[in-house]
């Protein structure tokens, strides 16, 4: 077999909830209370800073709130997905202003960066799950 084998220890209630949570977070974060400056902003070649900074503090927020009220001592994991976030966006930011990858211009690699970006955050959703479900 070529992945190793996941320890069953890991119980199912837990590892679903917390995707539930942070899959929630991570939609009302990037397509309810992400605006047009955040998302525009991001992926220039020049003053994307500030604007990925404040779409990354929504997600931080969110999953700070969110955390605090479920398991408190998970507080860390909120910025652990923070940190994770800026690397993904500002990676994509990159890939958009380098190669003029808009949707304006109709770039045929467009909806492919947004999916890997996509898959990208759910992944590390998955991840930062199954670490907070394996030590609940």
């Amino acid at each position: 077999m070529l992945l190793p084998s996941l320890s069953s220890s890991i119980a199912a209630g837990p590892l679903v909830g917390w995707m539930v949570v942070l899959t929630f977070k991570h939609v009302i974060a990037d397509f309810v209370l992400q605006n047009s400056w955040m998302a525009i902003g991001k992926d220039q070649k020049t003053g994307w800073a500030l604007p990925l900074l404040a779409h990354c503090l929504v997600h931080l927020a969110l999953a700070l709130a969110l955390i605090l009220v479920i398991a408190p001592r998970f507080w860390f994991v909120a910025f652990i997905d923070f940190a994770i976030h800026i690397v993904v966006d500002r990676a994509k930011g990159i890939c958009a202003a380098t190669f003029g990858v808009t949707q304006e211009r109709q770039h045929p690699w467009f909806w492919t960066l947004i999916g890997v970006d996509q898959a990208l955050h759910h992944l590390t959703g998955f991840g930062l799950s199954i670490f907070m479900a394996a030590n609940a």
